[in-house]
Protein backbone atom coordinates (compact mmCIF):
# COMPACT_ATOMS: atom_id res chain seq x y z
CA UNK A 1 0.00 0.00 0.00
CA UNK A 2 1.25 3.49 -0.82
CA UNK A 3 1.20 5.97 2.02
CA UNK A 4 1.69 9.73 1.91
CA UNK A 5 2.12 12.22 4.75
CA UNK A 6 -0.43 15.04 4.85
CA UNK A 7 -0.98 17.43 7.76
CA UNK A 8 -4.49 16.81 9.03
CA UNK A 9 -5.54 20.36 9.91
CA UNK A 10 -6.81 22.90 7.38
CA UNK A 11 -7.58 26.55 7.82
CA UNK A 12 -11.31 25.86 8.09
CA UNK A 13 -11.32 22.75 10.25
CA UNK A 14 -10.88 22.50 14.00
CA UNK A 15 -7.35 21.93 15.25
CA UNK A 16 -6.33 18.38 16.05
CA UNK A 17 -3.90 17.39 18.77
CA UNK A 18 -0.23 16.88 17.75
CA UNK A 19 -0.60 13.14 18.26
CA UNK A 20 -3.72 13.03 16.08
CA UNK A 21 -2.04 15.07 13.35
CA UNK A 22 1.03 12.82 13.37
CA UNK A 23 -1.09 9.67 13.09
CA UNK A 24 -3.21 11.12 10.28
CA UNK A 25 -0.09 12.32 8.50
CA UNK A 26 1.40 8.86 8.55
CA UNK A 27 -1.68 6.90 7.56
CA UNK A 28 -3.14 9.02 4.74
CA UNK A 29 -2.80 7.24 1.39
CA UNK A 30 -1.30 9.11 -1.58
CA UNK A 31 0.54 7.29 -4.36
CA UNK A 32 3.01 9.30 -6.44
CA UNK A 33 2.64 9.45 -10.21
CA UNK A 34 5.75 9.80 -12.36
CA UNK A 35 4.30 10.67 -15.75
CA UNK A 36 1.35 12.57 -17.20
CA UNK A 37 -1.70 10.91 -18.71
CA UNK A 38 -1.36 9.61 -22.29
CA UNK A 39 -3.65 12.48 -23.37
CA UNK A 40 -0.74 14.86 -22.87
CA UNK A 41 1.11 13.39 -25.84
CA UNK A 42 -1.82 14.35 -28.08
CA UNK A 43 -2.29 17.85 -26.64
CA UNK A 44 -1.93 20.92 -28.84
CA UNK A 45 -0.87 24.45 -27.95
CA UNK A 46 -3.76 26.15 -26.18
CA UNK A 47 -5.32 22.92 -24.86
CA UNK A 48 -6.15 22.65 -21.17
CA UNK A 49 -4.88 19.56 -19.37
CA UNK A 50 -6.28 18.26 -16.08
CA UNK A 51 -3.34 16.92 -14.05
CA UNK A 52 -2.19 16.17 -10.52
CA UNK A 53 0.70 18.08 -9.00
CA UNK A 54 2.94 15.02 -8.79
CA UNK A 55 2.89 14.72 -12.59
CA UNK A 56 4.69 18.03 -13.13
CA UNK A 57 8.41 18.56 -13.69
CA UNK A 58 10.13 21.85 -12.82
CA UNK A 59 12.17 23.89 -15.28
CA UNK A 60 14.02 25.87 -12.61
CA UNK A 61 16.19 24.69 -9.71
CA UNK A 62 15.20 27.25 -7.08
CA UNK A 63 12.23 29.20 -5.79
CA UNK A 64 11.81 31.97 -3.25
CA UNK A 65 10.89 30.13 -0.06
CA UNK A 66 9.56 33.29 1.59
CA UNK A 67 6.98 33.65 -1.18
CA UNK A 68 5.80 30.11 -0.43
CA UNK A 69 5.83 30.85 3.31
CA UNK A 70 3.60 33.88 2.73
CA UNK A 71 1.09 31.76 0.85
CA UNK A 72 1.16 28.97 3.43
CA UNK A 73 0.86 31.44 6.29
CA UNK A 74 -2.16 33.02 4.59
CA UNK A 75 -3.70 29.68 3.62
CA UNK A 76 -3.49 28.22 7.13
CA UNK A 77 -4.66 31.40 8.87
CA UNK A 78 -8.32 32.12 9.67
CA UNK A 79 -7.95 35.90 9.22
CA UNK A 80 -9.51 35.93 5.76
CA UNK A 81 -12.61 34.27 7.17
CA UNK A 82 -12.62 36.60 10.19
CA UNK A 83 -12.71 39.52 7.73
CA UNK A 84 -15.74 38.03 6.00
CA UNK A 85 -13.78 36.72 3.02
CA UNK A 86 -13.13 33.27 1.61
CA UNK A 87 -9.66 31.91 2.32
CA UNK A 88 -7.21 33.05 -0.34
CA UNK A 89 -6.19 29.52 -1.26
CA UNK A 90 -9.56 28.94 -2.92
CA UNK A 91 -9.30 32.19 -4.92
CA UNK A 92 -5.78 31.21 -5.98
CA UNK A 93 -6.88 27.72 -7.05
CA UNK A 94 -9.84 29.04 -9.06
CA UNK A 95 -7.66 31.64 -10.81
CA UNK A 96 -5.01 29.03 -11.61
CA UNK A 97 -7.69 26.69 -12.94
CA UNK A 98 -9.00 29.36 -15.34
CA UNK A 99 -12.12 30.04 -13.26
CA UNK A 100 -11.40 33.57 -11.99
CA UNK A 101 -12.09 33.41 -8.21
CA UNK A 102 -13.89 31.38 -5.55
CA UNK A 103 -17.67 31.76 -5.34
CA UNK A 104 -18.60 29.49 -2.43
CA UNK A 105 -16.81 27.21 0.01
CA UNK A 106 -18.39 24.40 2.00
CA UNK A 107 -17.53 23.85 5.63
CA UNK A 108 -14.39 21.72 5.80
CA UNK A 109 -13.57 22.34 2.12
CA UNK A 110 -10.17 21.19 0.86
CA UNK A 111 -8.07 22.11 -2.15
CA UNK A 112 -7.63 18.40 -2.78
CA UNK A 113 -11.42 18.09 -3.23
CA UNK A 114 -12.59 20.49 -5.94
CA UNK A 115 -16.20 19.42 -5.32
CA UNK A 116 -16.08 21.10 -1.89
CA UNK A 117 -15.97 24.64 -3.33
CA UNK A 118 -17.12 26.48 -6.46
CA UNK A 119 -15.55 29.13 -8.69
CA UNK A 120 -17.17 32.18 -10.29
CA UNK A 121 -16.54 30.91 -13.83
CA UNK A 122 -17.78 27.41 -14.65
CA UNK A 123 -15.60 24.86 -16.40
CA UNK A 124 -16.15 25.28 -20.13
CA UNK A 125 -17.04 28.96 -19.76
CA UNK A 126 -13.46 30.26 -19.56
CA UNK A 127 -12.64 33.53 -21.30
CA UNK A 128 -9.42 34.74 -22.89
CA UNK A 129 -8.78 36.72 -19.71
CA UNK A 130 -9.29 33.80 -17.31
CA UNK A 131 -7.21 31.49 -19.51
CA UNK A 132 -4.37 34.02 -19.51
CA UNK A 133 -4.12 33.68 -15.71
CA UNK A 134 -3.55 29.93 -15.91
CA UNK A 135 -0.14 28.32 -15.41
CA UNK A 136 1.57 26.82 -18.42
CA UNK A 137 3.46 23.71 -19.43
CA UNK A 138 5.28 22.14 -22.36
CA UNK A 139 4.70 18.50 -23.29
CA UNK A 140 8.07 16.77 -23.48
CA UNK A 141 9.26 13.34 -24.67
CA UNK A 142 7.11 10.53 -23.36
CA UNK A 143 4.23 12.91 -22.61
CA UNK A 144 6.03 14.31 -19.53
CA UNK A 145 4.82 17.77 -18.53
CA UNK A 146 7.37 20.51 -17.87
CA UNK A 147 6.17 23.68 -16.16
CA UNK A 148 7.06 26.99 -17.77
CA UNK A 149 5.14 29.06 -15.22
CA UNK A 150 3.58 28.38 -11.82
CA UNK A 151 6.34 26.79 -9.73
CA UNK A 152 5.54 28.95 -6.70
CA UNK A 153 1.75 28.76 -6.89
CA UNK A 154 1.64 25.02 -7.46
CA UNK A 155 4.25 24.32 -4.78
CA UNK A 156 2.03 26.28 -2.38
CA UNK A 157 -0.91 24.03 -3.29
CA UNK A 158 1.23 20.94 -2.78
CA UNK A 159 2.59 22.09 0.60
CA UNK A 160 -0.62 23.39 2.18
CA UNK A 161 -2.22 20.93 4.64
CA UNK A 162 -5.40 20.40 2.59
CA UNK A 163 -3.56 20.09 -0.71
CA UNK A 164 -0.82 17.57 -1.46
CA UNK A 165 0.69 15.79 -4.47
CA UNK A 166 -2.67 14.48 -5.70
CA UNK A 167 -4.31 17.91 -5.84
CA UNK A 168 -5.76 18.42 -9.31
CA UNK A 169 -5.29 21.52 -11.45
CA UNK A 170 -5.58 22.42 -15.12
CA UNK A 171 -2.65 23.77 -17.10
CA UNK A 172 -2.56 25.54 -20.46
CA UNK A 173 -0.26 23.86 -23.01
CA UNK A 174 2.13 26.25 -24.76
CA UNK A 175 3.68 23.63 -27.06
CA UNK A 176 3.92 19.90 -27.66
CA UNK A 177 7.52 18.74 -28.12
CA UNK A 178 6.86 15.10 -27.29
CA UNK A 179 8.17 13.96 -30.68
CA UNK A 180 11.67 15.31 -30.07
CA UNK A 181 14.63 13.43 -28.67
CA UNK A 182 15.79 14.39 -25.20
CA UNK A 183 18.69 16.46 -26.52
CA UNK A 184 16.55 18.25 -29.11
CA UNK A 185 13.85 18.92 -26.51
CA UNK A 186 16.20 20.67 -24.12
CA UNK A 187 17.85 22.59 -26.95
CA UNK A 188 14.42 23.91 -27.96
CA UNK A 189 13.56 24.73 -24.35
CA UNK A 190 16.74 26.79 -24.06
CA UNK A 191 16.18 28.57 -27.38
CA UNK A 192 12.61 29.53 -26.41
CA UNK A 193 13.77 30.53 -22.90
CA UNK A 194 11.39 28.07 -21.26
CA UNK A 195 13.99 26.82 -18.78
CA UNK A 196 16.04 28.70 -16.14
CA UNK A 197 19.46 27.11 -15.69
CA UNK A 198 20.93 29.20 -12.86
CA UNK A 199 21.05 28.06 -9.23
CA UNK A 200 20.16 30.02 -6.09
CA UNK A 201 23.57 31.71 -6.23
CA UNK A 202 23.24 32.54 -9.95
CA UNK A 203 25.71 29.84 -10.96
CA UNK A 204 25.02 27.93 -14.21
CA UNK A 205 23.86 24.33 -14.12
CA UNK A 206 22.72 21.62 -16.52
CA UNK A 207 19.28 20.23 -17.25
CA UNK A 208 20.29 17.03 -15.43
CA UNK A 209 20.50 19.08 -12.23
CA UNK A 210 16.89 20.28 -12.37
CA UNK A 211 14.53 18.92 -9.68
CA UNK A 212 12.31 16.01 -10.69
CA UNK A 213 9.30 17.08 -8.60
CA UNK A 214 7.58 20.09 -7.09
CA UNK A 215 7.89 20.75 -3.36
CA UNK A 216 10.12 22.67 -0.97
CA UNK A 217 12.20 19.55 -0.36
CA UNK A 218 13.19 19.44 -4.04
CA UNK A 219 14.04 23.12 -4.60
CA UNK A 220 16.81 25.38 -3.34
CA UNK A 221 15.95 28.71 -1.75
CA UNK A 222 16.76 31.83 -3.79
CA UNK A 223 16.53 34.82 -1.43
CA UNK A 224 16.68 37.31 -4.29
CA UNK A 225 13.68 35.66 -5.93
CA UNK A 226 11.74 36.25 -2.69
CA UNK A 227 13.01 39.83 -2.56
CA UNK A 228 11.69 40.54 -6.05
CA UNK A 229 8.31 39.03 -5.15
CA UNK A 230 7.88 41.51 -2.31
CA UNK A 231 8.76 44.45 -4.59
CA UNK A 232 5.83 43.65 -6.88
CA UNK A 233 3.58 46.70 -7.42
CA UNK A 234 6.14 48.80 -5.51
CA UNK A 235 9.16 48.77 -7.81
CA UNK A 236 7.77 46.85 -10.79
CA UNK A 237 4.50 45.54 -12.21
CA UNK A 238 4.47 42.41 -14.33
CA UNK A 239 3.43 43.41 -17.88
CA UNK A 240 0.66 41.52 -19.68
CA UNK A 241 3.25 39.95 -21.99
CA UNK A 242 5.66 39.19 -19.15
CA UNK A 243 8.76 37.23 -20.05
CA UNK A 244 9.18 33.78 -18.57
CA UNK A 245 11.28 33.88 -15.38
CA UNK A 246 10.90 37.67 -15.22
CA UNK A 247 11.44 37.72 -11.44
CA UNK A 248 14.69 35.77 -11.78
CA UNK A 249 15.92 38.35 -14.29
CA UNK A 250 15.25 41.16 -11.84
CA UNK A 251 16.88 39.06 -9.11
CA UNK A 252 20.03 38.60 -11.20
CA UNK A 253 20.28 42.37 -11.61
CA UNK A 254 19.64 43.12 -7.93
CA UNK A 255 22.42 40.78 -6.76
CA UNK A 256 24.94 43.36 -7.93
CA UNK A 257 23.12 46.24 -6.24
CA UNK A 258 21.61 45.01 -2.98
CA UNK A 259 23.67 43.01 -0.50
CA UNK A 260 21.18 40.91 1.44
CA UNK A 261 23.99 39.94 3.81
CA UNK A 262 23.74 43.46 5.23
CA UNK A 263 20.16 42.86 6.39
CA UNK A 264 18.58 40.67 9.06
CA UNK A 265 15.90 38.85 7.07
CA UNK A 266 14.41 37.36 10.24
CA UNK A 267 13.09 40.72 11.45
CA UNK A 268 10.31 42.71 9.73
CA UNK A 269 12.00 46.11 9.98
CA UNK A 270 15.29 45.02 8.42
CA UNK A 271 13.59 42.92 5.73
CA UNK A 272 11.33 45.86 4.85
CA UNK A 273 14.43 48.04 4.56
CA UNK A 274 15.90 45.60 2.04
CA UNK A 275 12.65 45.57 0.06
CA UNK A 276 12.51 49.36 0.02
CA UNK A 277 16.13 49.66 -1.14
CA UNK A 278 15.57 47.08 -3.89
CA UNK A 279 12.28 48.53 -5.12
CA UNK A 280 13.61 52.10 -5.10
CA UNK A 281 16.63 50.93 -7.07
CA UNK A 282 14.37 49.25 -9.63
CA UNK A 283 12.13 52.28 -10.01
CA UNK A 284 14.98 54.81 -10.18
CA UNK A 285 16.93 53.07 -12.94
CA UNK A 286 16.42 54.47 -16.48
CA UNK A 287 13.80 52.50 -18.40
CA UNK A 288 16.13 51.65 -21.29
CA UNK A 289 18.69 50.01 -18.97
CA UNK A 290 19.32 46.39 -19.93
CA UNK A 291 18.52 44.36 -16.83
CA UNK A 292 19.09 40.76 -17.91
CA UNK A 293 18.81 38.50 -20.93
CA UNK A 294 18.70 41.52 -23.25
CA UNK A 295 15.53 42.90 -21.67
CA UNK A 296 15.25 46.46 -20.43
CA UNK A 297 13.85 47.69 -17.14
CA UNK A 298 10.72 48.96 -18.88
CA UNK A 299 10.22 45.62 -20.66
CA UNK A 300 10.39 43.94 -17.25
CA UNK A 301 7.72 46.23 -15.81
CA UNK A 302 9.70 48.96 -14.03
CA UNK A 303 7.40 51.41 -12.22
CA UNK A 304 8.33 55.00 -13.05
CA UNK A 305 7.12 56.15 -9.62
CA UNK A 306 8.13 54.17 -6.56
CA UNK A 307 5.11 52.75 -4.72
CA UNK A 308 2.95 54.29 -7.45
CA UNK A 309 3.72 57.75 -6.11
CA UNK A 310 2.39 57.03 -2.62
CA UNK A 311 4.15 57.66 0.68
CA UNK A 312 5.81 54.71 2.42
CA UNK A 313 2.85 54.53 4.82
CA UNK A 314 0.42 54.06 1.95
CA UNK A 315 0.09 52.15 -1.29
CA UNK A 316 1.43 48.62 -1.66
CA UNK A 317 4.45 49.29 0.55
CA UNK A 318 2.14 50.39 3.34
CA UNK A 319 0.11 47.20 2.95
CA UNK A 320 3.27 45.10 2.91
CA UNK A 321 4.37 46.70 6.18
CA UNK A 322 1.29 45.67 8.20
CA UNK A 323 2.33 43.42 11.14
CA UNK A 324 0.91 39.96 11.85
CA UNK A 325 -1.08 41.37 14.78
CA UNK A 326 -3.36 43.35 12.46
CA UNK A 327 -6.58 41.96 11.02
CA UNK A 328 -5.05 42.19 7.53
CA UNK A 329 -1.32 41.49 7.86
CA UNK A 330 1.09 42.22 5.05
CA UNK A 331 2.64 39.51 2.91
CA UNK A 332 5.96 39.81 4.71
CA UNK A 333 4.36 39.39 8.14
CA UNK A 334 2.63 36.20 7.02
CA UNK A 335 5.90 34.89 5.56
CA UNK A 336 8.02 35.57 8.65
CA UNK A 337 5.36 34.22 11.01
CA UNK A 338 5.08 30.96 9.06
CA UNK A 339 8.85 30.66 8.68
CA UNK A 340 9.22 30.90 12.48
CA UNK A 341 7.37 27.56 12.74
CA UNK A 342 9.59 25.76 10.22
CA UNK A 343 12.23 23.65 12.01
CA UNK A 344 15.76 24.82 11.40
CA UNK A 345 17.85 22.69 9.06
CA UNK A 346 20.12 20.34 10.99
CA UNK A 347 23.87 20.70 11.22
CA UNK A 348 24.86 17.68 9.12
CA UNK A 349 27.95 15.77 10.21
CA UNK A 350 27.66 13.54 7.14
CA UNK A 351 25.90 14.29 3.86
CA UNK A 352 25.08 11.65 1.28
CA UNK A 353 24.15 12.81 -2.23
CA UNK A 354 23.89 11.20 -5.63
CA UNK A 355 23.44 7.42 -5.83
CA UNK A 356 24.25 5.09 -2.94
CA UNK A 357 23.94 1.31 -3.22
CA UNK A 358 24.25 -0.92 -0.16
CA UNK A 359 23.48 -0.66 3.56
CA UNK A 360 23.66 2.72 5.29
CA UNK A 361 24.34 2.62 9.02
CA UNK A 362 23.91 5.83 10.99
CA UNK A 363 25.67 5.16 14.28
CA UNK A 364 26.38 8.73 15.45
CA UNK A 365 25.97 12.38 14.52
CA UNK A 366 23.51 13.69 11.91
CA UNK A 367 23.40 12.00 8.51
CA UNK A 368 21.63 13.99 5.79
CA UNK A 369 20.26 12.51 2.58
CA UNK A 370 19.81 15.44 0.17
CA UNK A 371 18.13 14.28 -3.01
CA UNK A 372 19.89 10.95 -2.57
CA UNK A 373 18.89 7.84 -4.53
CA UNK A 374 19.64 5.05 -2.08
CA UNK A 375 19.13 1.33 -2.58
CA UNK A 376 19.63 -0.75 0.53
CA UNK A 377 18.64 -0.87 4.20
CA UNK A 378 19.02 2.19 6.44
CA UNK A 379 19.64 1.64 10.16
CA UNK A 380 19.71 4.54 12.62
CA UNK A 381 21.26 3.67 15.96
CA UNK A 382 20.67 5.03 19.45
CA UNK A 383 21.48 8.73 19.79
CA UNK A 384 22.05 9.26 16.06
CA UNK A 385 19.93 11.36 13.69
CA UNK A 386 18.68 10.93 10.12
CA UNK A 387 17.45 13.79 7.94
CA UNK A 388 16.13 12.84 4.48
CA UNK A 389 15.03 15.63 2.12
CA UNK A 390 13.86 14.88 -1.41
CA UNK A 391 15.43 11.42 -1.22
CA UNK A 392 14.42 8.18 -2.94
CA UNK A 393 15.00 5.13 -0.74
CA UNK A 394 14.44 1.54 -1.82
CA UNK A 395 14.80 -0.69 1.20
CA UNK A 396 13.76 -0.76 4.86
CA UNK A 397 14.39 2.16 7.21
CA UNK A 398 14.72 1.30 10.89
CA UNK A 399 15.47 3.61 13.82
CA UNK A 400 15.55 2.54 17.48
CA UNK A 401 16.34 5.09 20.16
CA UNK A 402 17.45 7.67 17.60
CA UNK A 403 17.84 11.30 18.60
CA UNK A 404 15.83 12.72 15.70
CA UNK A 405 14.36 11.29 12.50
CA UNK A 406 12.99 13.56 9.78
CA UNK A 407 11.70 12.58 6.35
CA UNK A 408 10.36 15.31 4.05
CA UNK A 409 9.60 15.01 0.34
CA UNK A 410 11.02 11.50 0.45
CA UNK A 411 9.85 8.43 -1.46
CA UNK A 412 10.37 5.23 0.51
CA UNK A 413 9.73 1.83 -1.05
CA UNK A 414 9.97 -0.51 1.88
CA UNK A 415 8.96 -0.68 5.55
CA UNK A 416 9.48 2.22 7.94
CA UNK A 417 9.98 1.48 11.65
CA UNK A 418 10.75 4.27 14.13
CA UNK A 419 10.73 3.34 17.82
CA UNK A 420 11.63 5.39 20.88
CA UNK A 421 12.94 8.56 19.24
CA UNK A 422 14.38 10.79 21.98
CA UNK A 423 13.76 14.30 20.65
CA UNK A 424 11.64 14.47 17.49
CA UNK A 425 10.10 12.42 14.72
CA UNK A 426 9.00 14.56 11.75
CA UNK A 427 7.03 13.18 8.83
CA UNK A 428 4.85 16.24 8.18
CA UNK A 429 4.25 19.78 9.32
CA UNK A 430 5.28 23.33 8.35
CA UNK A 431 7.90 23.29 5.60
CA UNK A 432 7.93 19.49 5.36
CA UNK A 433 6.98 18.36 1.86
CA UNK A 434 4.60 15.34 1.87
CA UNK A 435 6.29 11.96 1.68
CA UNK A 436 5.37 8.91 -0.36
CA UNK A 437 5.68 5.81 1.83
CA UNK A 438 5.14 2.52 0.01
CA UNK A 439 5.17 -0.16 2.66
CA UNK A 440 4.16 -0.88 6.26
CA UNK A 441 4.73 1.85 8.83
CA UNK A 442 5.47 1.24 12.53
CA UNK A 443 5.73 4.26 14.83
CA UNK A 444 6.01 3.46 18.54
CA UNK A 445 6.93 5.60 21.55
CA UNK A 446 8.02 8.73 19.66
CA UNK A 447 7.53 12.34 20.84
Amino acid sequence: MALGCVLANSGTAGAASPATRATAATLTAAASATAAAPAASRAKAGDLLDVTLDQLHPTQPAIGFDQIYYKLGRYTSTKDEANGDLNKRFDDWCETNGQEKAASVKRGAKLSDASSFTCSVAVGKETAETRAAMKTAVVGPGGVLYLTDGHHTLTSFLETPDGGPKTRIRLRVVDNLSGLSGAAFWQTMREKKWVWLRDENNRPLTTDQLPSHLGLAHFHDDRYRSLVYFTRDIGYQAPSDAAEFLEFQWGTWLRERVDLGAYDLTTPASYLSAIRTASETMSATPGDTVVADGRTADELGRMKEWNNGKKATGGEFGKLSAPISESKPGKLAYALDFRSHVPAAPACTRTVTGTHVGPLVVSSGVTCLNGTKLTGPVVVGAGASLYAKGAEITGPVQAVGARTVQLCGTSLTGPLSVVGTKERLTLSGPGCTPNTLKGPVQLVGNP
